[in-house]
């Protein structure tokens, strides 16, 4: 008992965000009478919050070093622009043109990153004129009009779903197939993380608690590929997610410059007298969230199937606010992607269940405020424990 009264209390913010995503999904599915749970509406559930994942990974890098990114939804505006110009307009390849914008993201974080880490200036300001700059940039690309339809191949970086290769009738088993395979990785991995922890002498998490969340962590798995096996499959944006994910999980938690970032988000000056370049840290979080927002800006285009004045229109207030509901601290040093993975999923459904009750935009506002001022609330009272 001991040892699991240690464990919960160890880990008491991932597992309180796991537990408040399942309670507003089933109050959902409840409140919108089976709605939510439909394999059409988990399939859309997840194409729109496909770009808020992708940039809150990006976002998330920032917060760890105690800054912040402003500028991230009129980024997703120019660089939706700037593509609609090249394929529609120039008749540029859709794959040179999602190449170009990629590149054009990385130049717009060394722009801002330049300021920030190398000349000092605050991020909230840099970024704060970024988004007036770039949203100006977006009208006059677009000349206040919007520019579609695009390539149906680059349409489908956002609508399209994996080809199924058993052509079972009425359901997706690729899949089915890809959930079984993933949940025996997922698993072997846990396994393997648990045997480490032993071999160095770490205190490993409780056998019960340890299959218990490997049953779960399975269950969720099948249960997702079956849903989106029952429409039309997994999305391809789905796909790029994962890899997304699996990549930033390891940067973060295996490699020197995850240890180093969260470091100077924890203590910026002793982390710089230990060695630590933290000006070009923090410069190449800047680039790194620029990509991301460039590949965010794609994916909201070929979901749209055009370029609009608007796009991204208040789309940094989600992706900051996955990253805060995730578990991330304000003042940097704390955080993970699993995190502001949860804590997009936990915006998503909000959104997208308020939408099937018929809450207007504007009570939609009030109440995700509220989600964020009582998940900033959690994590001060956390740091007030401790």
């Amino acid at each position: 008992m001991k040892a699991l009264r240690t464990f919960f209390k160890d880990q008491i913010r991932d597992y309180a965000l796991l537990i408040a995503l399942v309670v507003i999904m089933v109050f959902f599915q409840i409140i919108t009478k089976g709605i939510l749970f439909k394999p059409v509406n988990i399939t859309n559930l997840v194409l729109q919050n496909s770009y808020v994942i992708t940039m809150a990974l990006g976002m998330l890098l920032i917060i760890l070093t105690s800054w912040i990114d402003l500028s991230v939804g009129s980024v997703v505006a120019v660089i939706g622009a700037v593509a609609a110009v090249l394929m529609v307009k120039m008749h540029v390849d859709w794959v040179l043109t999602v190449g170009i914008c990629l590149v054009l993201g990385a130049v717009i974080g060394i722009w801002q990153g330049y300021w920030v880490a190398f000349v000092k200036i605050p991020a909230f300001i840099v970024t704060l004129a970024g988004m007036l700059i770039f949203r100006g940039l977006t009208l006059v690309i677009l000349d206040g009009e919007s520019i579609g339809p695009f390539p149906t191949g680059f349409q489908k970086i956002s609508t399209g779903f994996i080809p199924d290769v058993f052509k079972i009738p009425g359901i997706h088993f690729t899949t089915i197939v890809i959930g079984i395979i993933l949940a025996i990785v997922l698993v072997l991995m846990d396994l393997q993380a648990r045997k480490n922890q032993r071999k160095y002498g770490f205190e490993v998490t409780p056998t019960s608690i340890f299959i218990l969340k490997n049953v779960i962590v399975t269950i969720g798995i099948m249960a997702l590929c079956y849903l989106l096996a029952s429409y039309k499959g997994l999305p391809n944006v789905l796909v790029l997610l994962f890899a997304l994910i699996t990549f930033y999980s390891f940067i973060t938690s295996q490699t020197v410059i995850g240890r180093r970032i969260y470091a100077m988000g924890g203590n910026e000056k002793a982390a710089r007298l230990s060695g630590v370049n933290t000006p070009l840290l923090l410069f190449g979080t800047f680039v790194n969230m620029g990509v991301l927002a460039a590949l965010g800006g794609l994916i909201v285009a070929a979901r749209l199937n055009s370029a609009t004045p608007n796009a991204g229109d208040g789309m940094e207030l989600d992706v900051i606010a996955a990253c805060y509901i995730g578990g991330a601290s304000p003042s940097g040093g704390i955080g993970k992607v699993i995190g502001a993975v949860v804590g997009a999923f936990i915006i998503g459904v909000l959104n997208n269940g308020m939408s099937i009750m018929g809450l207007g935009i504007d009570w939609q506002k009030v109440v995700k405020g509220m989600v964020l001022l009582v998940a900033v609330l959690f994590d001060v009272s956390q740091k007030n424990k401790s």
